[in-house]
């Protein structure tokens, strides 16, 4: 690997740039959240999470400048143990103990100072970050499905953690820079009021600095803002690769998605080493600029001395002062970096959180009665996912109350879409859909999902015990109804047989698990559900004839007073469906039970054939209808 990393560094053309490389996957070169990077909005946004705390800042901000104030005092106090204590005719002991007095009440504040601005800094920091945090999940859990289906789970790690940690950093030394602004100020005053053409002398270096920063601003600032993208979308390639490795591997794809990832991390490094150099080039200009302004006091202010035009303590508080004075500026121009990033990640931490949530509850939304009778109803729904690709066309159909539809079709004919459409994941572009009557867009969207139960052909398990997965969706469901749960569904034994039975831990997303095992959880969760409605999208797919056996017992108890939405490809498990509902490119094609739809020979009749016939039995003809059927969409 480490020759493999040589060669991809040799790889870089004289200009800087790699050659042209296939890409794949959502890599993408450009962050799509960007912005300016100065942004009042922004200042205002990240204000709102320090309000709550703006008295614990205030106390900070006065303990800081309260210890630059006897930052400001220690070279005057000197100043008066030379200038009182050290006199021609002898050494005065009253002056020096007067300065040695005020030097320990000066230190003993300065430590008081310091330690209160360091311990309430650090806390109100880290409650903005806690309450930072809080607020971008829970907007998270509430975004529109639409924005989640385009974002990669990278990107929107990286505003969560690396963003959120940039901001802690900004916090924590923001209160330090109006300590180094006032102590800059602070000396500028005292040196110009001890002796101002000496003052006026020093601060003649300042004009050099300043016409570096107007030409290192602009590229610093740019430099700073292609350190973030990079690392976004790194981040964003990384967390592709990982979500994705069995495919990587089982298509033995590790060297090319190496070479894609290594483009990513190369130009990463290559931004931020940029980044770094623009924040560390002020430093050694500033060393240099202290240096050129302690030997013009030295000279200068020691020929006024031997004139005795000048006081000696006066020199060497000028010494002292000089060498504070670009102490802010070097920490200034250090805490330039901390501020651009912190403004960068702000913007990225409030677009987040100003995503639209699409889908709403109506003003007026009322609460959708638990006693509703579990009756679904489409009335001429027209939706896609973009505006002009329509996944369903004018599609209108009714299930009554605990009665069992069934929609098949061709892969890509809308039955998932319908069905996240009566869960409201989404808007429908045109027509009505009707739960229990109501239209879902006119009541609540958790009275909703009380009423819908869903089981999809991934099972997601969280990380926790058996027993919390399945009471995951109803969470005051007490034990003795998860196990019935389980034992109704065939769960409960092979729940038994692991180390703690219902209080063994589940890896991520159930890795420890069949995906047999973990379907089955999925059916245990959505009859403890209790639900009126259940949908099954797929539910028996990737299960196998054993377990599909169980399952389709299972379902006369899961169906038992319910209303039934099931999808599948394996027709045989929607024989027994009180109706079935054909749809092809969108449309309602079909629509009657098994037998019905076998008699008319339609595209029920070919589809069923072409599940359950051997390829040699099937005519030509028909084989060829099925392909056109599903080609057509």
């Amino acid at each position: 690997m480490a020759e493999e990393l040589e060669a991809e560094r040799n790889d870089i053309r004289d200009d800087g740039r790699r050659p042209p490389r296939a890409t794949v996957g959502s890599y993408r070169v450009e962050e799509e959240m960007f912005g300016k990077v100065f942004d009042g909005k922004v200042l205002g946004r990240i204000w709102q999470f320090v309000r709550p705390y703006k008295i614990q800042m205030f106390i900070a901000v006065a303990a800081v400048l309260i210890f630059t104030g006897t930052q400001l005092l220690i070279p005057l106090i000197v100043r008066y143990a030379i200038d009182n204590g050290m006199t021609p005719t002898g050494i005065d002991q009253n002056a020096l103990l007067i300065s040695v007095g005020l030097f320990a009440i000066v230190i003993l504040i300065n430590y008081a100072a310091s330690f209160v601005q360091e311990s309430v800094v650090g806390k109100a920091a880290e409650n903005v970050l806690f309450d930072m945090r809080r607020a971008m999940f829970s907007h998270l859990q509430r975004v529109s499905l639409s924005f989640m289906d385009k974002t990669e789970v990278g990107r929107l790690m990286s505003r969560l953690q690396g963003d959120v940690n940039s901001m802690q950093e900004f916090l924590e030394t923001s209160v330090l820079s109006v300590g180094d602004i006032a102590l800059l100020f602070g000396i500028v005053f005292v040196m110009l009021w001890l002796d101002f053409s000496l003052g006026l002398l020093t601060l003649s270096v300042l004009p050099v600095l300043f016409i570096v920063r107007i030409f290192w601003l602009p590229r610093a600032r740019k430099a700073f803002m292609a350190a973030h993208e990079a690392n976004s979308v790194t981040n964003g390639a990384l967390a592709e690769a990982i979500h994705g490795v069995r495919a990587v591997q089982s298509m033995d794809r590790q060297h090319v998605n190496f070479t894609l990832y290594n483009d990513k991390a190369t130009a990463n490094l290559r931004a931020h080493l940029t980044a770094s150099k623009y924040a560390q080039v002020m430093v050694p200009i500033v060393d240099s600029l202290t240096g050129l302004a302690m030997a013009m006091v030295v000279v200068i202010g020691g020929s006024m001395v031997l004139n005795r035009g000048l006081d000696v303590g006066v020199m060497v508080a000028f010494l002292f002062y000089i060498q504070r004075f670009f102490d802010p500026i070097r920490s200034l121009t250090l805490q330039y970096s901390v501020m651009q990033r912190a403004m960068a990640s702000g913007q990225r931490i409030t677009e987040v959180m100003d995503v639209r949530v699409d889908i709403t509850d109506a003003e007026d939304a009322e609460e959708l009665s638990p006693d509703m009778d579990g009756s679904v109803s489409f009335r001429n729904v027209s939706f896609g996912y973009e505006l002009n690709q329509p996944v369903l066309k004018n599609v209108s159909f009714e299930v009554k109350p605990g009665e069992t539809v069934a929609l098949v079709g061709p892969t890509g004919s809308g039955k998932s879409s319908a069905m996240a459409l009566i869960h409201r994941f989404y808007d429908v572009q045109s027509g009505q859909i009707l739960v229990g009557g109501k239209d879902v867009r006119s009541v609540t969207q958790d009275s909703l999902g009380q009423q819908v139960a869903m089981v999809l052909q991934e099972p997601f398990l969280f990380t926790g015990t058996v027993f919390e997965n399945i009471r995951y969706h109803k969470a005051d469901a007490s034990r003795e109804t998860v196990i019935e749960a389980a034992k109704a569904v065939g769960a409960h034994d092979f729940i038994m047989a692991l180390p703690d039975g219902y209080d063994s831990e589940l890896d991520e997303r159930g890795g420890n698990l069949s995906l047999g095992q973990r379907q089955l959880i999925s059916f245990a969760r959505a009859l403890v559900a209790d639900a009126k409605i259940l949908v099954l999208d797929e539910a028996t797919a990737n299960i196998d004839s054993y377990t599909e056996m169980l399952i389709q017992k299972a379902l006369v108890k899961l169906l038992e007073g319910r209303t039934g939405l099931v999808i599948a490809h394996r027709l045989a498990t929607i024989r027994g469906a009180d109706r079935i509902i054909v749809l092809q490119n969108g449309e309602v094609m079909e629509t009657g039970n098994h037998d019905q739809l076998i008699a008319a020979k339609g595209l029920y009749s070919k589809l069923y054939n072409l599940n359950y016939a051997s390829f040699d039995d099937i005519p030509e003809s028909a084989l060829a209808e099925a392909r056109a059927a599903q080609s057509a969409t």
